[in-house]
């Protein structure tokens, strides 16, 4: 694609970068047949290629409205295309520096912005966040019956294993999933435990920065990837071997610390480090011997795959092959390929094309009749969960099950 960016633009390294995104396009139109928007829309500025048309247009000094920025808030950045693309257009990026162009440029409505900066302001904080659930949980009565779906129900929290394993691994507790579902990291840590690797939570870590980065805010994004990397230094100068993230949609953030701060002299050669060590639960599971982990035999599970997972970070199948290595039953699932519709916060601003895209995500993981579903990312569980019919977990929690199975049997046969 050939590219006449303003100059005062391309002299940035945004402007750099944006310009060489851009070009490596060549139309081919290959995304479009794997884009959720464009299949629920058929409106070629809803896909991926309409959206890099904008893009350019805007960089290249042309007129930006609201209708500019509709399209590229419809966009789930689920990365899809990019899966698709055979000429690797790095479409997510290129998107980030669009949208925070666009939002220099056209002023949101009102009730609008204040949203966006709400969930800016809460949701990256557990403490803001636990407040604002317990509240919502005390009036829930009140609710409309929508509202009152998307409320997750409280959970209490069980109790970590101590152990003091030579073999160390890091863990990001995140915002929402410290407070949604605190135990996706209990069982990560008891499954790790039981293959003598301790897991280690260290203090004054946060937000991954992920939920700023989306909605174009990128040098708040930058300070909560500044706040971690403190926090997780000292232990990686300590030996820890990685650092796990539990949620998909994290772990695509932290593996780009390297890349986002690339430009940060202070900060460029650590947030390199960190994106090398950060490994999701199937990276760090897929190698060890995995003999002394059963599972429920005959267990029906539907697996979903965040796009986050199998498209961002292009572990596509790695979950699932530890699964069935367990003995799980895995049933199949259509269009596995395609967004659940939660994508962060796309499921409060575009709720009406995020139910959409629910409701094909359910009908497809419950045909096959599974006992549970799973899923890798806190989002996916909460969003799949508020319409399921059955339970819907993080994949490790069905793991660690089996742990419970196996200490039982033991005592049956000792007794």
């Amino acid at each position: 694609m050939q590219t006449t960016l303003l100059q005062t633009f391309l002299s940035t390294p945004e402007g750099e970068e944006a310009d060489r995104i851009l070009r490596s396009c060549v139309h081919c139109g290959f995304c479009t047949a794997t884009c959720p928007t464009y299949q629920l829309l058929g409106d070629e500025l809803d896909s991926p290629r309409g959206r890099i048309y904008l893009i350019k247009q805007v960089l290249e000094g042309q007129p930006v409205t609201q209708r500019t920025q509709r399209h590229l808030d419809r966009c789930l950045t689920c990365r899809s295309c990019e899966t698709t693309c055979p000429s690797g257009v790095n479409y997510s990026r290129l998107l980030d520096i669009g949208r925070v162009v666009v939002e220099g440029k056209v002023k949101r409505p009102l009730l609008m912005g204040l949203q966006r900066w709400g969930l800016r302001r809460v949701l990256p904080y557990s403490r803001r966040f636990a407040a604002l659930l317990g509240l919502a949980r005390l009036v829930k009565p009140l609710m409309p019956s929508k509202l009152k779906q998307k409320l997750p129900p409280a959970v209490v929290a069980a109790s970590r294993p101590e152990s003091n394993h030579a073999r160390k691994v890091l863990v990001l507790e995140g915002c929402a999933q410290s407070v949604t579902t605190p135990n996706t990291n209990t069982a990560a840590a008891r499954v790790l435990d039981a293959l003598g690797i301790s897991l280690i939570s260290p203090e004054n870590q946060g937000c991954c920065g992920a939920v700023s980065q989306h909605l174009s805010a990128e040098t708040e994004a930058a300070g909560f990837m500044r706040r971690n990397i403190d926090a997780w230094w000292p232990h990686i100068e300590a030996g820890a071997e990685a650092l796990l993230v539990t949620a998909s949609g994290c772990g695509v953030q932290v593996k780009e610390y390297g890349h986002l701060l690339r430009h940060d002299p202070q900060y460029a050669d650590k947030a390199a480090r960190v994106s090398a060590l950060a490994k999701d639960l199937c990276e760090l599971l897929e190698n060890e011997a995995l003999d002394g982990l059963v599972s429920k035999e005959g267990a029906r599970i539907a697996y979903h795959s965040p796009c986050t997972l199998q498209h961002g970070q292009q572990l596509a199948g790695r979950v699932e092959a530890i699964l069935s290595r367990l003995g799980f039953d895995l049933t199949a699932v259509a269009d596995s390929h395609l967004c659940c519709g939660s994508a962060g916060t796309y499921s409060i601003l575009q709720p009406e094309l995020s139910q959409q895209l629910l409701k094909n995500k359910l009908a497809a993981l419950e045909k096959g009749g599974p006992e549970q579903i799973a899923t890798a990312n806190v989002g996916c569980q909460l969003h799949l969960g508020s319409c399921a019919s059955r339970p819907v977990r993080h994949w490790i929690e069905l793991v660690a099950d089996g742990l419970e199975s196996r200490a039982t049997s033991v005592k049956a046969d000792d007794e």
